[in-house]
């Protein structure tokens, strides 16, 4: 107990002892000792009720009373109790103001922010760039189903994902289908959840620039390149034979170039498209010709398996499709010293189905896993060189993926290998109309 606390206790001890043995003293001195203690204490404690109800109606009042002046312990009482309500309505001044401070940040966002409640789906709080980006109103749609709201988004089954939702990169806005937003979800608590929308039409306009130069600018390129590739085939290295070595050297680098003008091109019209034709993609043929390929290439110096365990085909687009596991076939065989194993295998992943592609090469470091699949991006510029890459398959094979709602998985570790395995949704996959035996092929 605080020492100023203690000598108030003590005080009121002192009075209470003083005023019991006065009226003891007025007992024994007028022959009534019992009934005028009885008085006494009765005084005493309808005395404690009053302060009491002082202190009742100091905690219930809305005004700010200062406390009466005094020594005893409802005194300190009152004292403390006034101390602890200016502490209180500081602490919800200041939070008060940092609320307001907030407000006033998230108001001056240029991006959208949306509170949802996680179960409901409600929408508990917004900015006022929400209005002009979703084309939410205040007050009326505080309490609303934000898929509701937002109809023409599919939020409802993005929501649906929780903690496992990819950003929407390039949507339409509710308000404008010109203006193009980006939506991101982050649980930042177990009951809400925070929806932020960002205007990116600048930006998906400099992506279309850019996709449009890259587009023309391979397109003027590949005439160039098939006439200087006809005039080096038509040299005849036995009339100089010391040139022999540069016109080999040259005529692969011009072939190289124009493998590489052919991946430009074939990601820029992956890029300008939202969506593939759905056609049944036939897996067993699918797997014979990844087979032959990779044989091809290997030139019998590696151990090849491809299994085909899976029993199913897909929807989707047979040549997209056939590009994306050629280039994942074609990195193994590159990227395996001789000796090396490769594995082609089509299995069922739960309710959908995996292709994997396995090999026993060189490996990724951990640090270049998740920029791996950006264009251009090398691990190792003179191993890519030497084997022949352009630096964009892997691009290539991610954008087929996501024209198929499926995603690409790499698991790697240096000195033993990568798997690379292309996962596919069940509304991706139907059952084959004539089953046939499992594919198991190995080759060396």
């Amino acid at each position: 107990m605080p020492p100023r606390a203690q000598n108030a206790w003590f005080r009121t001890l002192g009075a209470l002892v003083a005023v019991l043995g006065a009226a003891t003293l007025l007992g024994l001195a007028i022959g009534y000792v019992w009934p005028v203690l009885t008085a006494a204490a009765l005084g005493i404690v309808a005395w404690h009720y009053w302060k009491l109800r002082d202190v009742l109606m100091r905690l219930t009042a809305r005004q700010r009373l200062a406390p009466p002046r005094g020594e005893g312990i409802w005194n300190e009482l009152d004292r403390l109790l006034h101390r602890g309500q200016a502490e209180m309505r500081g602490r919800k001044r200041r939070l008060l103001d940092m609320l307001r401070a907030y407000r006033a940040a998230a108001a001056a966002l240029p991006d959208a922010v949306v509170v949802v409640e996680r179960n409901s789906q409600r929408v508990q709080w917004f900015n006022e760039a929400a209005t002009a980006l979703l084309g939410l109103e205040y007050p009326q749609d505080i309490g609303a189903p934000i898929g509701q709201r937002l109809h023409n988004l599919p939020i409802s089954r993005w929501l649906a994902l929780g903690r496992n939702a990819e950003p929407l990169m390039d949507a339409p806005s509710p308000v404008n289908a010109e203006t193009r937003i980006s939506l991101r979800l982050i649980p930042y608590s177990e009951e809400l959840w925070l929806l932020v929308a960002r205007d990116v039409s600048k930006l998906m306009r400099l992506e279309q620039v850019r996709r449009d130069f890259v587009a023309n600018v391979s397109h003027e390129l590949r005439t160039p390149l098939t006439v200087v590739h006809g005039y080096l085939e038509m040299l005849d290295p036995s009339e100089k034979p010391e040139w022999a070595p540069m016109l080999a050297e040259m005529q692969r680098q011009s072939q190289r170039m124009t493998q590489l003008v052919e991946d430009l091109l074939t990601l820029s019209r992956l890029e300008a498209q939202d969506r593939l034709p759905d056609e049944s993609v036939a897996m067993a043929p699918m797997m014979t010709t990844l087979k032959r390929e990779a044989e091809a290439l290997s030139q019998q110096r590696h151990h090849i398996v491809v299994e085909d365990n899976a029993q199913l085909d897909l929807w989707g687009s047979t040549k997209e499709l056939h590009s994306a596991f050629s280039n994942l076939v074609a990195n193994a065989v590159r990227y395996t010293p001789a000796g090396g194993s490769i594995g082609i295998r089509f299995e069922r992943d739960g309710e959908g189905a995996v292709l994997r592609v396995s090999d026993t090469g060189y490996g990724i470091p951990a640090a270049h896993l998740p920029r791996i699949t950006e264009r251009f991006y090398r691990v190792s510029t003179s191993r890519t060189r030497e084997s022949g890459g352009t630096g964009l398959g892997l691009s290539i094979v991610k954008h087929v993926l996501n024209l198929h709602q499926a995603r690409l998985e790499i698991q790697s570790e240096v000195g033993r290998g990568s798997t690379f395995s292309c996962h596919f949704g069940a509304e991706r996959v139907h059952a084959r109309e004539h089953a046939s035996q499992p594919l198991l092929a190995t080759g060396k």
